[in-house]
C-alpha cells in the first residue's frame, strides 16, 4: 500500500513525528499557533480588557495586544509560502501555486501601507486647540491641509507618535467641510485613547472656575503639544446624506460625532443657497416701461451661473446619552445651529437616560425647573444649551410615525451610530413603516 508513495517520501515509510519535524510540519504548526494567538486576543473579552489578568500578563489584554498580535500575519504569510514550496505530492515548481494566490492581496496591502506613509507625511497638522470634557472626552482642533478634501460623515486615521509610532486609529471628523480647521472628539475607551488623553492632559492648562480644561495653542504653548499625523479621509454610510429629502440622525453617546459635521454642513449649505438667491435677485436688472436697458452680458452671467441644488429639506437629530456632562462636548455647536437655524430646518433632541421619563413623579421637580428656566432664559438647565433635554429613552416608533406623517412620499435617510442593540430595533421599525405608509425609510448604521 505504501509503495506508490515511495517516490515522494522515500523507500522507508516515515513516522508521524518525522513528518512533523519536516519543513511542512514546522511551518504548519507555526501558522496554527500564530492564528490562535491573533484570534484569542481579538475576542471581545481580551480586546476590551474585560479579562483581568495579574501583572505582567495584563499586557495581553487591550487594544494594543489585539493590534500588535494581528501583525503576526506577516509570519503566517511567510510560513505559508514556504509551506507551499515543500508540499508533499507536487514536485513541479509551476504547480506550486500558493504564492500566486498571495501575490495580489500582499501587493494591495503593501501599496496601501506605502500610500498611507507618504500621505501621512504630507498631512502633518498643527494643533490649534485642545479641550478635555467630562466623560473622558478629548477634543482636538487642528489646521486643515490645503489638499485635504472631505465630506461630512467621513472619518480619518490619526497617529500620535508620542503615544505609539505605529498605531493609526479612526475617528469621525466633527468639523464641517466649510470650516477652516479639522476637529475630532476622542472618548477614552481603550489603552491607546487612555494614553492619548494622558499625554494631552499634561499639556492642558488647569480648569478655570470649574469648567473643563481648555488649552489654546499660542506661541508659548505650541512647543509642548504633541505632534499629530492624519490620513484620510475615508468613506462611511453617513456621507451620502445629501441624496435624501429628510434626515433622521441618531447618535448614542460619542456616536453623535459624525452627525455634528452633517448638521453644520447642512445648515451652511442652506445659508449659502439663500445668499446666492439674494445675490441673483440683486443682479437681475429691472425690466419694463421706463426702466433701464437690460444688459445682456449681466443676464447671461446670472442665468448660466451653476447653482448648487440641495435635496435635503429637513433634519431630525436625536442624541441619547447617560451622562449629563456629555452635553458639554458639542454645546457650542448646538447653540450655533440653534441661533443660525431661523427657518427651523434642523430639529434637535437631547435625551438623558439616567433620569426617569417625563411624567414620572420621581422626575417631576427637575422637569418643572427645566420648563421654567427654558421659558424664561431660553436655556436648558440640564444640557446648558438652547436644545430642550428629554428624559429616559425615546419612543422610536412614535418618532418614526411623527416624521412619516409630517413628510408623506418623502425619501428619509435614517443614520445611526452607536451600539449594535438599537440598530436592530431601528432597522426593524424602518422595514415595518415602509410596508404601511407612503414614506420611504432607508436605514444605515455604523458602530463605534
Amino acid at each position: 500500500m505504501y509503495a506508490p508513495l515511495g517516490i515522494y517520501f522515500g523507500e522507508t515509510k516515515p513516522t508521524y513525528l518525522a513528518l512533523i519535524k519536516g519543513v511542512e510540519g514546522v511551518t504548519g504548526i507555526i501558522m496554527v499557533v500564530c492564528m490562535i494567538i491573533a484570534f484569542t486576543l481579538a475576542t471581545r473579552w481580551f480586546r476590551r480588557s474585560l479579562v483581568k489578568l495579574p501583572k505582567p500578563f495584563d499586557k495581553l489584554t487591550g487594544f494594543n495586544a489585539f493590534w500588535y498580535s494581528h501583525h503576526l500575519f506577516a509570519i503566517v504569510y511567510v510560513a505559508l509560502i514556504v509551506h507551499g514550496q515543500f508540499v508533499y505530492l507536487i514536485r513541479v515548481w509551476y504547480r506550486k501555486s500558493t504564492w500566486m494566490y498571495l501575490a495580489v492581496p500582499v501587493c494591495l496591502y503593501l501599496g496601501e501601507r506605502i500610500l498611507r506613509f507618504f500621505r501621512s507625511g504630507s498631512y502633518a497638522v498643527r494643533l490649534l486647540k485642545v479641550a478635555i470634557y467630562p466623560g473622558n472626552v478629548l477634543t482636538l482642533q487642528m489646521t486643515k491641509p490645503a489638499t485635504f478634501r472631505y465630506k461630512s460623515g467621513q472619518y480619518m486615521f490619526v497617529q500620535c507618535p508620542a503615544v505609539s509610532p505605529f498605531e493609526w486609529h479612526p475617528f469621525s471628523i466633527t468639523s464641517a467641510p466649510g470650516d477652516e480647521y479639522l476637529s475630532i472628539h476622542v472618548r477614552q475607551l481603550g489603552d491607546w485613547t487612555r494614553e492619548l488623553k494622558r499625554v494631552f492632559s499634561a499639556a492642558c492648562e488647569p480648569p478655570v472656575s470649574g469648567k473643563s480644561g481648555l488649552l489654546r495653542a499660542d506661541e508659548t504653548t505650541k512647543k509642548t503639544l504633541p505632534k499629530l499625523l492624519i490620513d484620510g479621509p475615508y468613506g462611511s454610510p453617513a456621507q451620502d446624506y445629501g441624496k435624501y429629502d429628510v434626515l433622521l440622525l441618531v447618535g448614542l453617546g460619542i456616536g453623535a460625532t459624525p452627525f455634528i459635521s452633517i448638521l453644520k454642513d447642512l445648515l451652511n449649505n442652506i445659508i449659502k443657497m439663500e445668499e446666492e438667491e439674494d445675490t441673483s435677485t440683486d443682479l437681475y436688472p429691472p425690466v419694463g416701461r421706463n426702466k433701464p436697458h437690460v444688459d445682456l452680458g449681466t443676464l447671461m452671467r446670472v442665468t448660466t451661473r451653476p447653482r448648487k441644488v440641495l435635496k435635503t429639506t429637513n433634519a431630525y437629530f436625536y442624541w441619547v446619552t447617560r451622562e449629563q456632562g456629555s452635553f458639554d462636548w458639542f454645546k457650542g455647536v448646538m447653540n450655533e445651529i440653534a441661533d443660525m437655524d431661523q427657518r427651523n430646518i434642523i430639529e434637535m433632541h437631547n435625551y438623558l437616560t439616567s433620569v426617569y421619563e417625563e411624567g414620572d413623579a420621581r422626575s417631576a421637580l427637575i422637569t418643572m425647573l427645566q420648563a421654567l428656566n427654558h421659558a424664561k432664559n431660553g436655556v436648558d438647565v440640564v444640557s446648558g444649551t438652547k436644545v430642550r433635554t428629554h428624559f429616559a429613552r425615546p419612543n422610536w416608533k412614535k418618532v418614526l410615525a411623527k416624521i412619516a406623517s409630517k413628510h408623506p412620499y418623502a425619501k428619509i435617510g435614517v443614520f445611526y451610530c452607536g451600539a449594535p442593540v438599537l440598530a436592530q430595533e431601528l432597522a426593524k421599525l424602518c422595514h415595518e413603516f415602509n410596508g404601511k405608509c407612503t414614506t420611504k425609510f432607508e436605514f444605515h448604521k455604523e458602530y463605534f
